[in-house]
């Protein structure tokens, strides 16, 4: 029987962790993980911990995990997203070392051109995630093979260039039940990254690691990684290429958003306000596609630090002065309007919110099928409202979380 059955998760847990007469720094220490991010759970700041890092503090409490999860104990697995059917394959890539025997070596130029292609893929394809898991397998082979195979200057090419390909390896094990196969990714890239000496490829890569960190509740190791990467990269910046200077923008927003994850309102906006100033440096109409930084994309930086800080208001105001529509990337753009949805939930909007993720839906059917947030407000409307009902369960349904 559960003793706690009106409580929200986070709400479970401090009173588990009181009950077990530790702090959040104690608890947090027993889990690999800060005080602040404790706190952040507790007052459901950020989605419930998957089932791997429930078992942990459901050890260090020293109670069953049934217990501590209530009712995520029967969707936790729904809400956090399915295994894409490609991942298998991908997987297999990624471990393998590429030695190939007399296999052909690919050509550096053959390799970007196959990249530039999958960035395509990621930015205008509505099963994004489902291309990319197609042309990943061979792209993986062929670089570690294009690494082994060069020497000199081609070399680190080469370096670059696998750093990049496991970038977007990355983009396509989000939010997907792999965090050790992520992990492995993230560090890949950024050990290629370095061997290259590419400050592009370097900035591309500490971005890409930041987010892992930061998504594993490590803020503090997140914030280390960008501001060491921005410290890195700032006598290059100023005088750099374009796609540099997009690169230290968007670096500048990844410390606005590690920031905003903790609550630290003024850093956000200060940090926010810096990849601003970057922005309005680049061209009309640029768009970096590894980031998605630009001109454009800065109202759904806003929309994001704004959500993050709870600032429900204040994420739907800026949403209402930016149009979705601008941004060229269908992924990217349902990632911000999932965001907006989220605002409009944090102010009990439900018809605002279950509207906004239909939208998202149109836009990348496969971002708000592996999104925990869209996942989780989409399963929590299916008891909402009588006017929203009907719309959250044929979301749900396309979604793939009733049947």
């Amino acid at each position: 029987m559960d003793s706690l059955p009106e409580l929200t998760f986070g709400q479970r847990l401090k009173v588990y962790r009181e009950r077990s007469g530790k702090t959040r720094a104690v608890l947090g220490g027993l889990v690999g993980r800060s005080a602040e991010w404790v706190k952040a759970v507790e007052t459901d700041r950020i989605l419930p911990p998957r089932i791997h890092m429930l078992d942990r503090i459901a050890r260090a409490l020293k109670i069953d995990v049934s217990a501590l999860a209530g009712e995520l104990g029967d969707r936790s697995a729904v809400v956090n997203g399915p295994e894409h059917p490609a991942l298998g394959s991908v997987r297999d890539a990624v471990n393998r070392v590429g030695f190939s025997g007399d296999a052909p070596v690919e050509s550096l130029s053959r390799l970007r051109e196959r990249l530039a292609v999958a960035w395509r893929a990621r930015h205008q394809a509505s099963d994004h995630r489902t291309v990319l898991g197609g042309l990943l397998p061979g792209l993986l082979r062929d670089g570690q093979r294009a690494v082994l195979a060069y020497e000199g200057d081609e070399r680190r090419q080469a370096q670059a260039l696998l750093a990049e390909t496991l970038g977007v390896a990355q983009m396509f094990i989000a939010y997907q039940p792999a965090a050790e196969l992520l992990w492995r990714v993230a560090d890949r890239a950024m050990v290629a990254a370095q061997e290259s000496g590419d400050p592009e490829a370097i900035a591309c890569a500490g971005w890409f690691l930041c987010q892992v960190h930061r998504d594993a509740g490590d803020w503090d190791t997140a914030m280390v990684v960008t501001l060491d990467v921005l410290s890195a990269l700032e006598p290059r910046a100023a005088d750099g290429s374009t796609n540099l200077l997009a690169l230290w923008g968007a670096l500048n927003f990844e410390a606005a958003y590690t920031a905003a994850r903790a609550g630290e309102e003024g850093r956000a906006w200060r940090y926010w306000d810096r990849a601003d100033q970057v922005a309005q440096r680049l061209p009309q109409g640029f768009y970096q596609p590894q980031t998605s930084f630009s001109r454009v994309i800065m109202g759904a930086h806003a929309v994001t630090v704004a959500v993050e800080l709870q600032k429900s208001g204040e994420a739907v105001r800026q949403a209402r002065r930016h149009d979705a529509a601008a941004i060229p990337s269908r992924p990217r753009r349902a990632r911000h309007l999932i965001e907006v949805a989220r605002a409009h939930y944090g102010k009990d909007d439900k018809e605002a919110a279950v509207a906004t993720l239909r939208r998202a839906y149109e836009s990348a059917p496969e971002t708000i099928r592996f999104n925990g947030y869209a996942r989780q407000i989409t399963l929590d409307l299916l008891d909402g409202p009588r006017s929203t009902r009907d719309d959250a369960r044929d979301l749900a349904a396309r979604v793939g979380l009733v049947s």
